[in-house]
């Protein structure tokens, strides 16, 4: 019987890594997570501890050194994200980066030929960025570093045409920053992003309000991960692979949120679903309750529907962080333009439209002082506006759970 094949990564830190997942999606061979501090590496290298591995930040030039053998590709990079042990012993370094990289171009159909390309962040992946825009035959290919990242400074990158993301600014947990403000840059044809936690960052949120062709990194990131594991294991993988692994792990990582009328039943469908599909279940309205120490009709009462849509936002930018949750939202969550921005950050978002005449009025205080016909009017917009998806709510809340996993692709 073959032994299993020891792969893995290592970098610092590793916390919030979707490779093993990925990598299960792939092949079969065991793949850890090795947090290493970077006295740690060159042992680690040297060891029997593993068949192969890949190297993440801030490693990936610090492997270099150890190694017997490197790509051209990765020379040409000056990065390394790929090591295997060849058969004579001997370490070899590649770069499966810029596969990874030129295919998420690929995908978002983003040509950079004679285009005038920012590159923002000056590390490892702004090599693989500014490699790969360079061989792709890009007019101008300029570096916006941090410290050049000021107000006086950024109007010299203001014709950018292509504007690539390679710094960790926007990612999980400082969701909703941006390195740049995009209204900076009016001639921009494509904006890439190599964050892929939230699945959308401000960045590409703006972009996408701006009707601006743009991505984020989760296809490079299976791209990538593909190509390793052929060097893993010797074996071809069929390029469709990765399409198929980033639609598993984006739904893995997304969360599923709720939105509708108030008792559309998205409370009592979202814990059917969570249960459905082992998630953790969050409902809006409860989170509030328990962060103002009293029911909402007392919040409505007390300080009035403005000061209780502020919390209800406060504490949506708090949930729609994180990942892999099914959210109930209030049935009035979504009149908030930015509401709705922190549900496309991270959600695959389903709106239940419910039968007015069946919807309930108690402990609602909106439905309570308003038609329910006029306030369905009113809020349609928003939800369609918010909504990826729509079903209609049936009586049987198991059926509801089902439908929705359906129009998900569970």
């Amino acid at each position: 019987m073959n032994k299993k094949l020891r792969c893995g990564l290592i970098g610092m830190p590793l916390g919030h890594s979707y490779s093993p997942q990925i990598h299960a999606l792939l092949a079969d061979y065991d793949y850890t997570l090795t947090e290493l501090e970077e006295q740690e590496v060159g042992e680690y290298l040297k060891s029997d501890r593993y068949d192969a591995t890949n190297v993440t930040i801030p490693y990936k030039k610090t492997v270099m050194p150890f190694l017997d053998e490197i790509s051209p590709e990765a020379q040409r990079i000056g990065s390394v994200n790929t090591i295997t042990h060849l058969p004579d012993g001997r370490l070899r370094g590649d770069n499966t980066d810029y596969y990874g990289f030129s295919h998420l171009l690929d995908t978002a159909g983003i040509d950079v030929k004679n285009r005038i390309v920012v590159i923002i962040g000056g590390g490892g992946a702004s090599m693989t960025a500014r490699t790969v825009a360079a061989d792709r035959g890009a007019k101008e290919v300029r570096i916006l570093i941090h410290r050049e990242n000021t107000p006086e400074n950024l109007p010299k990158f203001a014709d950018a045409e292509i504007l690539m993301n390679t710094s960790p600014v926007g990612m999980y947990p400082k969701n909703g920053e941006s390195p740049v403000p995009m209204d900076l840059f009016p001639n921009l044809i494509g904006v890439v992003d190599m964050v892929y936690n939230p699945s959308k960052t401000a960045l590409i949120l703006d972009a996408e309000e701006r009707k601006i062709p743009c991505i984020s990194g989760l296809p490079m990131l299976v791209a990538q991960a593909k190509m390793a594991s052929e060097l893993f294991t010797g074996t071809k993988i069929d390029d469709s692979e990765i399409d198929r692994v980033t639609r598993i792990v984006e739904l893995q990582m997304k969360n599923i949120s709720l939105v509708g009328m108030p008792g559309c039943g998205k409370s009592t469908i979202g814990r059917v679903l969570a249960q459905k599909l082992g998630r953790k279940f969050v409902d809006l309205d409860e989170v509030i309750t328990e962060k103002a120490g009293c029911p909402i009709p007392q919040i409505f009462a007390e300080q009035g529907e403005a000061a209780f849509r502020q919390l209800e936002h406060d504490c949506l930018e708090e949930i729609s962080k994180l990942s892999g949750l099914v959210i109930a939202t209030g049935g009035g969550t979504v009149i908030r333009e930015d509401n709705r921005r922190l549900l496309r950050q991270n959600s695959e978002t389903v709106f239940l439209r419910r039968d007015l005449s069946l919807l309930p009025k108690d402990g609602r205080p909106v439905s309570q002082a308003n038609d329910l016909g006029e306030l369905f009017k009113e809020r349609l917009p928003f939800y369609l506006d918010a909504a990826d998806h729509e079903i209609t709510v049936e009586p049987d809340p198991e059926q509801n759970a089902q439908n929705i996993t359906e129009v998900l692709g569970l």
